[in-house]
């Protein structure tokens, strides 16, 4: 009987021992997790979930808080993302988990040199973007984790050289260390199939390896001495020997041709004057010459044409407008200067004019004043791209100036358009809009916006720019037309902070950097000054979300969208005032995406409403507003302030190379 037991109780043994192993393993994944929260600084606020009375794991569910468990309970990733942590990584704790493969720590506050993770040699993926990390990156962290198949280290402080470790990782497949200080050369990494290259705004110099040659320039845009494709060419560093030979030969034989004109000119003068009537030679102190200057053309006095195609061909550079799109007339700098022009508007961020061509077109002319930082190449690719953006919210880009001094964007001219703002935050209610046309206006823009994030994925914000100034709204139909988009990588940093919309966004003011999501934020604010007419952008969404929601007819809505309302529409204002506050949401990760934005917006009705639109007339007077109020934001940060005056600022246009 015992020898019949004996295998029973030799399964139970296998089976206590196998259970006793992983409580062990769960109790020291525990202790390790605990042990790494107790080495950041905040963690216990920020943290709750994580307690030694829980499990990490319960199979595949995690138990505690930014946890990754697999479908056997065992912990393979920690993403612990937009929580404000500081302190330190505690390394060593994390190298007790066996099975970590991910760790994403993006968008936090941490700060020193980068830990040594080079002891979790079998992790995957490693995320540290957004943080405040500083110094070099010691080269041998890499070369103990070739595992890795996606580094994210952008926006940081990194500086010295890109490890040359990282390009002999075989299977890695992300790298993005934009926004850092990395020097010098790039390591050469060699020909594979990329998810994600970014190595952009750095100090990086020296030519692109041919491995990397295929991928979109906007990866390499922002440091200034890299050449080589996808930038411009690098140039010749030390002449071929053939090439010297042609030069020198070239130089003998134009020499060799200057000395024979100048003896058979010498012999026919020498001729002349011995055969001229001394009567014909000018009297002393009169001259033959058309003008006294020495400077004067050699060909001035008998071929005027030549002296102008040679002023002509000087200048040329100087003088393009490069023309993104085919269907429009052509003209370069002196047909603009040439033009009837009126100051539309002007402030911190440039100028803005009304261009009559006198051979037709009229145009609105942009003249940027925070521009002066980009490189040729840098600017005149990213305006390829603006050049190809289609969409009918969109205000075209039509052509564009550059040279170090000056940097001209050209548009058409929208005849009688208005601003948003005019109509959300004039003095008439006159030009005040119902709310089936406010309505239509946020679809127009929120497809405007998501456009823009598709056509531009490289951005982080790809408007940069969104308010009530920079939509234009045009004559009679109310569409809207978005102005000032994906300016961000062109302007500089110092004045892009202080101006531009992006920068005042809660995860800019809070933790110093913006987002995918920042122009639903800028969305959401716009929402809700159409919704309410106010003009101030801080504490907006706060003072929306004290409103109790049986005060918004009377304290909230506009009155003049209120009094013109259909029975029924209150309905959808309020749904739209809830998309409103979801797109801006001060908590990033609760904040509504653009694709989810766009189809709650769509799903909106529209409600006909009685009274002022379909009862009133629009006269043409009506439409007769200065146009320094609709265009002035044509330029951005404008004040309403303008002149209508011909602009001296205009025509002095520096054509400095």
């Amino acid at each position: 009987m015992a020898i019949a037991l004996a295998p029973h109780c030799f399964r139970l043994l296998l089976f206590l021992h196998c259970f006793l192993e992983v409580f062990a393993s769960s109790d020291s994944d525990s202790d390790s997790l605990l042990s790494f929260k107790d080495s950041l600084q905040n963690s216990s606020s920020l943290l709750p979930s994580w307690s030694s009375s829980t499990a990490p794991c319960s199979a595949h569910k995690a138990n505690w808080e930014g946890v990754l468990c697999s479908q056997q309970g065992e912990i393979w990733g920690l993403k612990l993302e937009n929580m404000g942590l500081k302190g330190v990584i505690d390394v060593d704790s994390l190298k007790n988990l066996p099975d970590l493969r991910s760790l994403s720590f993006m968008n936090n506050d941490f700060d020193g040199p980068i830990p040594d993770i080079g002891q979790l040699g079998a992790l995957k993926s490693i995320y540290l973007s957004n943080n405040r990390f500083i110094g070099e990156i010691d080269t041998s962290i890499f070369s103990r984790m070739q595992s890795l198949k996606k580094v994210d280290l952008a926006n940081n402080q990194f500086m010295g050289v890109i490890p040359q470790t990282l390009a002999l990782l075989p299977k890695l497949i992300l790298l993005r260390l934009e926004g850092n200080q990395f020097q010098g050369q790039m390591p050469h990494f060699s020909n594979r199939t990329w998810v994600s290259f970014n190595v952009s705004n750095n100090q990086l110099d020296g030519q692109i390896p041919p491995g990397l040659g295929n991928l979109d320039p906007t990866s390499f845009y922002g440091n200034e001495d890299l050449c080589g494709l996808p930038l411009k060419p690098c140039p010749s560093s030390k002449p071929s020997i053939p090439s010297i030979v042609v030069v020198v030969a070239v130089v003998v034989i134009a020499l060799s041709a200057i000395v024979v004109v100048i003896i058979i000119l010498s012999r026919r003068k020498q001729t002349s004057t011995s055969v001229e009537d001394p009567r014909a030679l000018p009297k002393e102190g009169t001259s033959h010459d058309c003008c006294e200057d020495d400077q004067c053309e050699v060909y001035q006095c008998s071929s005027p044409i030549a002296s102008s195609a040679s002023g002509k061909k000087k200048g040329a550079d100087k003088l393009k407008v490069t023309f993104v799109r085919d269907d429009r007339v052509k003209f370069d700098m002196p047909d603009l200067l040439r033009a009837s022009a009126e100051m539309l508007g002007s402030g911190r961020f440039g100028s803005c004019y009304k261009a009559a061509l006198l051979s037709g077109p009229v145009m609105v002319v942009k003249r940027f004043k925070q521009m002066n930082n980009v490189g040729r190449e840098e600017f005149q690719q990213h305006m390829r791209r603006l050049g190809r953006l289609r969409h009918p919210s969109l205000l075209p880009l039509v052509a564009y100036y550059y040279n170090k001094e000056e940097k001209l964007l050209l548009f058409d001219y929208i005849q009688n358009a208005t601003t948003l703002a005019f109509h959300l935050h004039g003095t008439s209610a006159d030009h005040r809009l119902d709310w089936r046309t406010r309505l239509r206006i946020v679809k127009g823009v929120a497809t405007g916006v998501s456009y823009l994030q598709n056509e531009l994925p490289s951005l982080i914000a790809s408007h940069g720019h969104l308010k009530s100034s920079n939509v234009l709204l045009k004559a009679e139909t109310y569409e809207p037309l978005l102005c000032d988009y994906g300016l961000i990588p062109l302007m500089n940093q110092e004045d892009a902070q202080q101006l531009m919309v992006a920068y005042k966004s809660p995860e800019y003011l809070q933790h110093g950097r913006i987002t995918k999501k920042t122009d639903v934020w800028s969305l959401g604010i716009l929402i809700l000054q159409i919704l309410t007419a106010k003009e101030e952008v801080e504490d907006l969404a706060s003072w929306v979300s004290s409103v109790s929601p049986d005060q918004y007819q009377d304290e909230l809505f506009d009155r003049e969208l209120v009094s013109g309302a259909a029975r029924g529409s209150e309905d959808e204002m309020v749904k739209l005032l809830k998309i409103g506050m979801g797109c801006c949401h001060v908590d990033v990760e609760k904040r509504l995406d653009m694709r989810e934005a766009v189809e709650k917006i769509e799903e909106l009705k529209e409600i006909s409403t009685y009274g002022y639109h379909e009862t009133t007339t629009r006269t043409s007077t009506t439409h007769d507003i200065n146009d320094e109020d609709f265009y002035s934001s044509c330029a951005s940060e404008m004040d309403m302030r303008s002149s209508r005056a011909m602009s001296d600022e205009f025509i002095n246009i520096s054509f400095k190379s």
